[in-house]
């Protein structure tokens, strides 16, 4: 069971995540990899709805995906995005990213390698992961705009679509501590993280919602 306190903590992170960034067109639409599909769904409704004239789907595969998208993450997305009608002629394909920096740093190679001029990004992630994808890009890409969109659902709505409530808690927790210790190790820009906020995690912590949390070791965000 989880506790009252623990879903009003991770609603807290939940509202904390996400950017609230107004969509407008963009020069790409980028798709983080992730084990949720929706992502790409997402992404292919703002192609159809003018938000970007190309995408690129980018991510291989982690503990997390690699029994469900067997062929990596961007390559399900793709693969997604085409059931959703979105022409194969708009979408590339970056398949080698293992975290966020490198979803970054590769599709940004990939576009510069094909010559493709990018003024913007509509950066397409999980809710919960739209504040430290947007610190990564703005650190590794600051020359552009970044626009941050995700699925747009509730909390409550989306841990149902997910169909594990205490995953999707976990990586909210997971996320909330990259949010600091990535901007501490320079992979991403400063953010101010408020009170509340700093509060609700030491709870879910303490609360046993750390299998997602990131060693002590140096890493990649």
């Amino acid at each position: 069971m989880i506790s009252a306190q623990a879903w009003a903590d991770a609603e807290i992170l939940w509202d904390f995540q996400k950017m609230n960034h107004e969509l407008r067109p963009c020069s790409v639409a980028i798709g983080l990899g992730s084990h949720d599909l929706g992502v790409a769904g997402v992404t292919a409704d703002l192609y159809h709805r003018g938000m970007a004239p190309l995408i690129v789907f980018t991510g291989a595969t982690s503990r997390t995906t690699r029994d469900r998208m067997p062929r990596g993450e961007a390559e399900h997305y793709r693969d997604r995005a085409l059931e959703l009608g979105v022409p194969a002629s708009a979408i590339l394909v970056e398949p080698r990213a293992r975290n966020t920096g490198e979803n970054i740093q590769f599709s940004r190679d990939l576009l510069e390698r094909r010559a493709i001029p990018v003024a913007s990004v509509l950066l397409v992630s999980k809710p919960y992961e739209e504040r430290r994808a947007y610190a990564t890009a703005r650190k590794l890409w600051p020359d552009v705009d970044v626009v941050s969109a995700s699925t747009p659902m509730p909390f409550e709505e989306y841990t149902t679509s997910i169909g594990d409530a205490r995953l999707v808690i976990d990586m909210l927790v997971g996320a909330q501590q990259r949010v600091a210790l990535y901007s501490e190790r320079g992979f991403t820009i400063k953010q101010h993280i408020p009170r509340d906020v700093e509060d609700a995690f030491s709870r879910l912590c303490r609360a046993g919602f750390s299998n997602r949390l990131a060693s002590d070791q140096p890493q990649a965000s």
